[in-house]
């Protein structure tokens, strides 16, 4: 397998880090701005040159470059080999953007998708519930269209759980059951977007045993939205949520991810002492060391050949469908490892802020958020029967037939 880039990509490789020496880090009198700032300023120059926000028209505050795998894996080597900030961050980004993108009206994308890319609004997701996490369709939120004084709006009452940072949120997508008379669970669900920061919504952080609170349930008492902020069409909502958890389930499996926190285990199994040598010259996790990176470099190359393959206009089969819980298999199996590594270290009390780096408090939070990362985007369970059946044809599972 021949994984080098041909003259041309070399070329762009160059282009793009001709662009980061002059722009990152910041230099001059941009060198005092704020931190936000600064990223802000490099942003808005990245995505005027074509580097990010590629796949957005421009009239949507993108760069509307053509798609190229190729070019957007060497645009994310180089800005993190500097360190230099990618597009911004949040639910928004990761699920909302492109799910608009795909189903949204025109006036939705206008109003909201260049507002979200240059981190003016962020957003909140209302999908799980108290009774219906991993059997979503089952959830009770509803939605009733009225004729309200200044048009036909819904009317929202209910309640949503493990919302991220929905406390610093200005508005929501969520899943609301508007038809509830419809003759499937799936069906008579709407996609709905919902100001956040209007009466009788309340959002209440819920704190986690690593002392953050990164979740949060949300309560709906006649919250108001108007009746064309739904995304598709009235009763489809279920459809429209497909696409969304399409684009979060390939973010949160990135390859990539992996390698970052084996190098940062690796770190740590350098500077730990055991037994008055660093952990690393320990046989035992010297030998588990090695397992992980067989595991990690595989799946690293298995990304290479479907970037290669997509690349070329080629399918890369189902292997596509294992990223997300082979990348969630391989966090877990470094958070035991380090875990291990810190031994009764591992016991101070965590940092609100962060995940993974240098302190053991740090290595408790990643060893806490690994177990969640199961749930996140879909559980590792239902990932296998997607899996199994998508992929290899399996029959169904017929435990979900009960539902």
């Amino acid at each position: 397998m021949d994984l080098s880039y041909s003259t041309e990509y070399e070329t762009f490789r160059g282009e793009v880090r001709a662009f980061l020496a002059e722009h990152w880090p910041p230099k001059g009198d941009e060198a005092a701005l704020k931190k936000r700032e600064q990223e802000s300023r490099f942003r808005r120059r990245a995505t005027e040159a074509g580097y990010l926000n590629r796949s957005i028209p421009k009239r949507y505050g993108g760069s509307e470059q053509a798609p190229d795998l190729l070019r957007a894996g060497i645009i994310r080597e180089e800005f993190n080999r500097v360190r230099a900030p990618m597009e911004v961050a949040g639910l928004g980004m990761m699920m909302l953007v492109p799910t608009l993108l795909e189903c949204g009206a025109e006036w939705q994308k206008e109003q909201f998708v260049a507002r979200t890319v240059s981190g003016e609004i962020f957003w909140g997701q209302g999908y799980s519930e108290p009774n219906s996490g991993s059997d979503l369709a089952s959830l009770r939120t509803r939605g009733e269209l009225i004729d309200g004084a200044n048009g036909p709006e819904w009317i929202i009452n209910g309640q949503k759980i493990w919302s991220t940072f929905a406390q610093y949120a200005h508005y929501m997508f969520a899943l609301v059951r508007t038809e509830p008379d419809a003759p499937t669970k799936h069906a008579g669900i709407s996609y709905l977007l919902i100001d956040l920061k209007q009466p009788g919504i309340t959002v209440r952080p819920l704190k986690q045993m690593t002392g953050g609170e990164e979740f949060c349930e949300v309560f709906f008492s006649d919250a108001r939205t108007p009746a064309h902020w739904i995304v598709g069409a009235r009763g489809e909502g279920w459809k429209v949520s497909k696409a969304t958890l399409k684009h979060e389930r390939s973010s949160v499996g990135g390859a990539a991810a992996s390698r970052d926190l084996f190098l940062k285990l690796l770190e740590l199994a350098r500077r730990t002492p055991r037994n008055g040598k660093p952990a690393i010259a320990d046989p035992l996790i010297r030998d588990r060391l090695v397992q992980l990176q067989g595991s990690v470099e595989s799946h690293l190359y298995s990304s290479y050949r479907q970037l290669s393959m997509a690349g070329r206009g080629q399918d890369p089969g189902p292997v596509t469908l294992m990223n997300k819980l082979v990348s969630t298999n391989i966090g877990h199996d470094i958070a035991r490892l380090a875990r291990d590594i810190i031994g009764d270290d591992l016991m101070i009390a965590p940092q609100a802020e962060g995940a993974g780096g240098a302190g053991p408090e740090k290595w408790n939070n990643q060893f806490m958020g690994a177990l969640g990362v199961a749930i996140a985007a879909g559980t590792s369970n239902i990932q296998r029967n997607v899996i199994a059946e998508r992929g290899y044809g399996l029959p169904r599972d017929p435990a979900t037939d009960k539902t």
